[in-house]
């Protein structure tokens, strides 16, 4: 708005936005320029007036308010840019979310350029939509290379864009009107969208739990595999083997047990093999190596540990005939319904790579991959081991699972990032169970699995 002063009175840059600090003059202070009688107009701001925000009709989602902070993996993400802020010159390590760091093998990356890539420019090669189940032929290698044995049929394998959506598929297809088991602890994405479809109740702080989710504690003293005696009944019940984070694998005996459990409950166990590449001894590499397991189970998986396809992204999950609702409606018939209602099938270029994987120089390449993961996680978990942790993992897995005890989880991954430049994951991220451990990652450049290790010897030695 606009006053009128007198002469006398002076103005204040204070008093208008657009005056400001301004030194245009030499004149000193006494020196003053010759003044009439007359009126000055002086402008003066008015405060703005606070606008509120428009909002719609909508209510959020009220389960999505359940969920505790952020998603594990985005919260350490936004920790390691926070602390790279603060210190601009250290060289930050990562080996905490477990994403691969090395290059896809080229005898797979040639196959997906040759196959399918280079086909698409032409007239005779181009593909649009394909099967939302998958092309038949990569199904068919899928089933003839890891199922071949098993009696595991190519329409009973679903290719998608990861076993993680998969995840989110299954539990749409579940609905919000059933109950769930899960490790303690295991991957948080079984549980936050089992928060996200209104099968739990609220986050219970007293005990770090989100009510209606039985929690099937693994620990050191039970070896990493629950007391199925303590289990109450649930619908669903989620299992990972190898085992994100803890890095155990189930044994034949272990799963022979779980497959009963789930069949003696009337349950559908949903089976995450995506480490199952890494297991060197004798452990079941499939859940349908366990008798039974047809008429009970799941198994999700994925080619983003074996080939470095996570930012690929291709996986599969199995969902045999045999596996029937209570009124005997096939689980599969479902499942394929939700696949083509929510999914336009996985890129004909990853297919096209997932085939290369299949092929005898493409697995090779594979084991080698897998092999080289499994050489840092020999070097990290010696290195615990000499600094007297209890470490566990590591043989099955590209995970080294570190014991603190007494230690919260973020306390210690907060130390170990402030002192080292290290970044891990806490293990109270993957439940309850895991509060007091870390999880070191083995996805990294030799070399700075090398030199992580040699701070960690600074640190704790």
């Amino acid at each position: 708005m606009y006053s009128l002063m007198s002469p006398s009175s002076s103005i204040a840059s204070s008093s208008s936005s657009f005056l400001g600090q301004t030194h245009f003059s030499s004149r000193t202070p006494n020196d003053r320029l010759p003044t009439k009688d007359s009126w000055i107009c002086k402008c003066v701001t008015t405060p703005p007036t606070e606008k509120t925000a428009y909002t719609t009709k909508v209510s959020r989602n009220a389960n999505m308010a359940k969920l505790q902070a952020g998603y594990l993996f985005p919260e350490i993400a936004r920790r390691r840019s926070a602390h790279m802020l603060k210190y601009p010159d250290a060289q930050v390590i990562s080996l905490g979310i477990g994403d691969t760091t090395e290059p896809i093998p080229e005898d797979i990356t040639s196959g997906m350029a040759k196959m399918k890539a280079h086909a698409l420019s032409t007239l005779e090669g181009y593909s649009g939509y394909g099967a939302e189940q998958g092309e038949k032929q990569l199904r068919a290698a899928i089933a003839s290379t890891y199922y071949g044995d098993l009696g595991i049929e190519e329409s009973e394998i679903f290719v998608s864009d990861g076993a993680k959506s998969d995840i989110s598929r299954l539990q749409v297809m579940f609905g919000s009107n059933i109950t769930m088991a899960v490790q303690d602890p295991s991957y948080p994405a079984y549980v936050d969208s089992s928060v996200i479809m209104g099968q739990t109740g609220q986050f219970q702080k007293d005990v770090e739990k989100f009510g209606n989710i039985e929690y099937m504690k693994c620990n050191p003293e039970n070896g990493f595999f629950p007391d199925l005696s303590a289990v109450s009944r649930t619908d669903i019940i989620f299992f990972c083997s190898p085992n994100n984070p803890t890095g155990s694998a189930a044994t034949r005996g272990q799963l022979t047990q779980l497959v009963q459990f789930a069949k003696d409950n009337g349950s559908i166990l949903v089976y995450d093999s995506a480490y199952a590449m890494y297991i060197s001894d004798d452990s079941p590499r499939s859940i349908f190596e366990i008798p039974g397991a047809k008429e009970v189970a799941i198994e999700v998986s994925s080619f983003s540990k074996y080939a470095g396809f996570t930012g690929v992204r291709l996986g599969w999950t199995v969902v045999p005939k045999k596996l029937l609702y209570s009124d005997g409606f096939p689980v599969a018939n479902d499942f394929n319904r939700i696949v083509c209602t929510t999914f336009n099938g996985a890129s004909n270029i990853s297919q096209a790579g997932g085939m290369a994987c299949l092929s005898p120089e493409g697995l090779e390449a594979m084991r080698k991959v897998v092999g080289f993961y499994k050489e840092n996680t020999s070097i990290i978990m010696e290195t615990f081991a000499s600094l007297g942790f209890s470490v566990y993992g590591g043989k099955n897995a590209p995970y080294a699972w570190v014991h603190f005890p007494g230690r919260s989880s973020w306390d210690v991954f907060s130390e170990i990032l402030e002192k080292t430049h290290v970044v891990t994951t806490p293990g109270s991220g993957f439940g309850p169970a895991g509060d007091g451990f870390i999880r070191v990652s083995a996805f990294g450049h030799r070399g700075n699995v090398l030199e992580a290790c040699k701070r960690f010897k600074q640190l704790y030695k």
